[in-house]
């Protein structure tokens, strides 16, 4: 006899999952959708931005001074986001202007060069 809380041998030895054998054919009405939601979103987003075309580099490094001027890291993401610029010509500048943190708290963000930080404190008082 089994007693309370042990399952029986016949119990435990019972399939999990049965299959049936079906009388007729299961049809689904499910199609291929070329265009998700997601995708629809992202098409529009994508035309109303237009295509980054390098803009003229004073004035990138005018958007980049004022972007710096906010905050003092900023992730190369971010900073493509707030410029509009195409990634690489982003980098190019910044490699002129900025330091790349590699590690430490402030990982893989950029940050401007001592000599461009203007938000510092004059040391000449």
């Amino acid at each position: 006899m089994a007693e309370r809380g042990e399952l029986d041998l016949t119990e435990s030895s019972k399939p999990v999952r049965i299959s049936q054998q079906l009388d007729k054919v299961v049809t689904t009405n499910l199609k291929p959708v070329a265009n998700h939601q997601y995708n629809i979103e992202y098409e529009k987003k994508k035309k109303e931005d237009g295509k980054r075309v390098r803009a003229d580099k004073q004035q990138v490094l005018d958007m980049l001074f004022s972007a710096f001027e906010k905050h003092q890291y900023y992730n190369i993401k971010d900073l493509v986001d707030i410029i509009k610029q195409p990634v690489i010509y982003l980098k190019e500048i910044l490699r002129e202007i900025g330091i790349y943190n590699v590690k430490g708290t402030h990982k893989n963000t950029w940050e401007l060069k001592p000599e461009y930080r203007h938000y510092q404190e004059d040391k000449s008082n």
